[in-house]
């Protein structure tokens, strides 16, 4: 009789439908394709509708837009500098699972890295261009206001939306053990509801309004590398063809970058934008204006820290409907916007932050992407501005500025800018595959439960259902049917603020009660050792008089008697 034991049986896999939340994952898809058939089919009607509600939101709103994002940047750097700020994102004994490169390059490739590529140029030189209403004076003076309100667009507000996101999920996950979603941030305040439809609802919000969000910036990708190769000479007249093709190469990428996990492709895919970015930024500073540039910058901080204040809370009205109306189309559209990529960049930084002190959390996120986002725009918007400036006309056309192809009129000033312009197409590309992989990693957890290694299968739909949406707006109805699927995202942000406003009630709720427990452990320690100590110095005290009553005993005369 044989002594071998019999092979295991192999694990079979679960059914596919055991891998999802269904009350998360259905509805998803049912708002998804119900609204991309509406925005195809009947795109006027769609188009005038959500522009009709959007105008109504942003116009009626943006106080509370101004008022919400800047109380966000107070909440956050007051808890990282408080008492709070020791409290690790995971176990007390957890390490980083990134190095800080690898872990900052994920969150600006993430967070910002493709609208970086996209405004460098195009928004500094629109508002130096066309100065917002009020701002008076020369063309210093409309430089100076072009950069302090890009700043403010680009600097520590949008960042400050990721940390009041990602610092709650951070804290649920790796402190708490819970799944990567939205809801269970709120646990502190909703208790077990987050498990029922409330929960769900949440994540529906989220889950819709990343698609969309990552859809959109892929359709209009495109038409930037599009417009770039046209500007370039390497396409005649880019149309939906060459679009349709840049829409499927990208969402390969992204899915071979998916499936290969966070630690390898998204990894690596990050750590190369980051070198080509800096190489990019390198080359303009050394080829360009350099003490000039670098003085920009100097300049450029001050002049933002100074005008911080007010940017934050202006909302035009002391310049009339005018004035409201250019706030809306930019600063309040920028904060919803922004709260609509929360969810996606939010969960995707807390999933990279595991390890991490809350004080290293809201430091790396906020301040290093947003000094590294101000020194990029001295550089290559103040290269534009001064190249514009010199020869009045050379970046700025009849029609303003070409903001698709701005980026390439600079390089065009440039030796070597045919070669300069190929490696910004292929940072423009890896950037757009980083935020695709990465919405889909997202959206993948958020459909499967908060599962933090979703099925392959879930990431494949995911990666494939963005690929899809984009291609079929662009060909059905051209861009303006992304810029309805962009308004859509951004009016997604209205009630998703509030559940932001929930994330800091919870996360402030959790911390105190963190604390709490840390003192009161604490003062368990201070009460056990000092009672400890009060015991060893009984115990002391006994042995001397132990010890004193032997040396007496030792000393007295035997029997009693004394000599005479």
């Amino acid at each position: 009789m044989s002594d071998r034991k019999p092979a295991p049986s192999p694990v079979r896999p679960e059914p596919w439908h055991r891998t999802i939340a269904p009350w998360v994952f259905w509805p998803s898809v049912a708002i998804i394709g119900a609204f991309v058939l509406w925005a195809i089919i009947w795109d006027d009607a769609a188009n005038r509708a959500v522009m009709a509600l959007n105008s109504d939101v942003v116009g009626n709103l943006g106080w509370y837009y101004m008022v919400l994002v800047s109380l966000f940047v107070v909440f956050v750097v007051w808890v990282g500098l408080s008492r709070f700020g020791d409290i690790k994102l995971g176990k007390d004994d957890d390490k980083p699972d990134f190095s800080t490169a690898s872990w900052l390059a994920m969150l600006f490739a993430a967070g910002m890295g493709i609208g970086l590529v996209y405004w460098g140029v195009a928004e500094p030189l629109t508002f130096y261009d066309s100065p917002r209403p009020g701002v008076e004076g020369g063309e210093a003076e409309a430089a100076r206001a072009a950069f302090s309100q890009t700043f403010l667009h680009w600097g520590i507000h949008p960042w400050a939306i990721y940390v009041v996101v990602g610092l709650a999920i951070g804290y649920a996950v790796h402190r708490k053990g819970r799944p990567v979603s939205i809801r269970w941030a709120l646990e502190p305040l909703l208790g077990d509801r987050v498990k029922g439809k409330a929960g769900d609802a949440i994540d529906v919000i989220a889950l819709v309004g990343t698609v969309f969000g990552v859809a959109t910036s892929l359709g209009f990708g495109v038409l930037q590398i599009s417009a770039g190769a046209d500007f370039l000479g390497w396409a005649d007249n880019p149309g939906t063809a060459l679009q349709v093709a840049l829409i499927v190469g990208i969402t390969l990428l992204a899915l071979i970058s998916v499936l290969s996990g966070l630690a390898k492709g998204m990894k690596w895919l990050s750590n190369t934008n980051m070198v080509l970015f800096f190489c990019l930024m390198a080359f303009l500073l050394i080829a360009g204006s350099t003490t000039l540039l670098l003085s920009d910058f100097t300049e450029n901080i001050g002049n933002y820290l100074q005008a911080l204040p007010s940017l934050s809370f202006d909302t035009g009205a002391a310049y009339g409907e005018e004035g409201k109306s250019w706030v809306s189309g930019w600063t309040v559209f920028y904060w919803g916007w922004w709260i609509s990529w929360a969810p996606f960049v939010g969960i995707f930084i807390a999933r990279v932050s595991k390890g991490r002190t809350v004080r290293q959390f809201v430091g790396g996120v906020l301040l290093v992407p947003a000094a590294l986002t101000f020194f990029w725009f001295s550089v290559v918007g103040g290269s534009a501005v001064h190249q514009e400036r010199n020869e009045p006309g050379s970046m700025v056309g009849a029609d303003g500025v070409n903001k698709d192809s701005a980026l390439f009129q600079l390089l065009d000033h440039f030796p070597g800018g045919a070669l300069v312009a190929g490696i910004t197409m292929l940072l423009i590309v890896l950037f757009f595959v980083t935020s695709s992989d990465s919405g889909s990693y997202v959206v993948d957890m958020l459909a499967s439960g908060g599962d933090p290694t979703p099925p392959r299968w879930s990431r494949v739909f995911w990666s494939v259902v963005e690929g899809t949406v984009a291609i079929a707006l662009l060909v059905a109805a051209g861009s303006d049917a992304l810029t309805t699927l962009q308004t859509v995202a951004i009016i997604i942000a209205l009630p998703f603020s509030f559940v932001m406003i929930a994330m800091c009630v919870a996360t402030l709720k959790s911390f105190r009660a963190e604390r709490a427990a840390y003192l009161a452990a604490q003062r368990r320690k201070t009460e056990e050792r000092l009672i400890e100590e009060a015991v060893a110095a009984l115990e002391e005290a006994e042995k001397v008089d132990k010890a004193a009553e032997l040396t007496k005993g030792a000393k007295a005369p035997v029997g009693g008697r004394t000599r005479r």
